[in-house]
């Protein structure tokens, strides 16, 4: 199954100002986009061919670096745009994820704390995740293109924390970034999707 570029679900200048045009124009068109280019030349040849793209992220993990590390972003990438949305964040996550935040990672306070020490502790390149594992929620952060998906996770929230995400509209102010993110904008409602597909 060859990989493809999918469009932005909003307006390159919609989730300003918390995330400009020029920003998502080279993030999506140009980042994402080798992604796609580079990957479907890896996947020639690989015996990954026809496989969904969860399942080539999964057999090149540990096998195949080049094709693991565009498949890999690319998932990664494919999802960071359906998780965001203009006006996005907040306090008030849906019912049923709200509880799951309160069961499993003591609450919306310590959640968005976890979640933006991860992304700020992560070393270079690479993801704060928030996944579903042994049916509890979870706070994570991973390297370069790797996700939860690798290590028997079921990603449902993650933000990107390599350099090309945020350099542009904050500099090097990491935890700035991570910050402003997440409290507008996150987009909930395709957080509870993944939630309840990954707890079926």
């Amino acid at each position: 199954m060859a990989f493809e570029l999918p469009p932005l679900p909003y307006a390159y200048d919609a989730l300003g100002p918390h995330m400009s045009k020029e920003t998502l124009e080279y993030h999506h068109d140009k980042h994402h986009q080798a992604y796609v280019t580079n990957g479907n030349k890896l996947l020639e040849g690989s015996g990954l061919e026809g496989k969904s793209l969860e399942e080539v992220v999964k057999g090149a993990f540990g096998k195949n670096a080049g094709l693991f590390n565009n498949a890999g972003q690319h998932y990664n990438h494919i999802h960071f745009w359906q998780w965001m949305k203009p006006n996005g964040g907040g306090k008030s996550l849906p019912g049923k994820l709200q509880a799951a935040v309160d069961s499993d990672l003591g609450g919306y306070d310590k959640f968005r704390a976890d979640f933006v020490a991860a992304g700020t502790t992560q070393f270079g390149s690479g993801w704060a995740w928030v996944s579903v594992k042994n049916g509890k929620l979870e706070v994570s952060k991973t390297p370069n293109g790797e996700s939860p998906l690798v290590s028997g996770g079921a990603p449902i929230l993650g933000v990107d924390v390599w350099e090309h995400s945020y350099y542009i509209d904050y500099r090097n102010a990491r935890p700035k970034y991570l910050e402003t993110w997440f409290d507008n904008l996150i987009n909930w409602d395709h957080v509870l999707e993944m939630y309840e597909a990954a707890t079926k």
